[in-house]
């Protein structure tokens, strides 16, 4: 379900999905979104109103301080915005938590990626999980333990490193496969015109030629990705602990 609080872009609200064992995602509970950077006063108000009380940011430090390890975003995170102020912060009831998913100091792991056509695409997502499953812990225990209310959990453009994320959520939830591919799919458009609000090219045609290179397409990526992942024997082996996910679990479905 889309959400459209001002500034807010590629944002949506990940209530309403049904669960394999017969109950729904909560809506309120869960919220994907692109970086903060156009967020104005009203449209924080409108998070907070709608019962956001926790951001969840997936960036790297260096694209929320910039310069603090200059060069390893670039290797790394695949939606490098820097030097973007934000329009407006956060009012005071929402807590901000920094968990940086990429493991940028593996700059051998992310040359590999890069060279071999993945970042950017979900084509990366299951080398990742392989290989970062401690960084998937923490990101995932950090929206089981936030404060009570909603979380909206976002990394740079809101695609690749939020999109893993809601897709452990989502599959450790019950949520089917296919919902989850069908949320992947809605971050094309407005990632475009998130893209032109921030006076940047769209690089959705390069990840299109990307995934046409591989013989893919972004849903059959994370189809594959899915096919017989364990989602909750994945995050325990990751030490995402049973009473963390009892609590998202109490958080996020109806």
């Amino acid at each position: 379900m889309t959400v459209n609080w001002d500034g807010f872009h590629n944002a949506r609200d990940l209530g309403g999905l049904p669960t394999r064992d017969g109950g729904m995602t909560r809506p309120g509970a869960l919220i994907r979104s692109a970086g903060l950077f156009l967020v104005t006063e009203a449209g924080w108000q409108a998070a907070y109103d709608a019962g956001v009380r926790t951001i969840v940011d997936l960036r790297n430090d260096d694209e929320i301080r910039p310069g603090a390890e200059p060069g390893l975003t670039a290797i790394g995170g695949s939606a490098v915005l820097t030097g973007f102020r934000p329009v407006a912060d956060p009012p005071p009831g929402i807590e901000r938590v920094e968990v940086p998913l990429d493991g940028v100091e593996d700059v051998e792991f992310w040359r590999h990626l890069n060279d071999a056509g993945l970042n950017g695409t979900p084509l990366y997502y299951a080398p990742f999980l392989r290989t970062k499953p401690d960084r998937c812990a923490a990101a995932v225990t950090a929206v089981a333990r936030a404060a009570p209310g909603g979380v909206l959990f976002h990394c740079a453009g809101g695609r690749d490193r939020t999109g893993l994320v809601a897709l452990l959520l989502l599959a450790v939830l019950g949520v089917d496969p296919e919902a989850i591919a069908a949320d992947y799919e809605q971050s094309a458009e407005p990632l475009r015109t998130f893209s032109e609000a921030l006076g940047r090219e769209d690089d959705g045609p390069q990840i299109a030629g990307l995934m046409a290179r591989h013989g893919t397409t972004v849903r059959e990526a994370i189809l594959e990705t899915l096919d017989g992942f364990d989602a909750r024997a994945y995050l325990v082996a990751a030490g995402v602990s049973d009473v963390d996910l009892a609590a998202l679990r109490e958080r996020a479905v109806a």
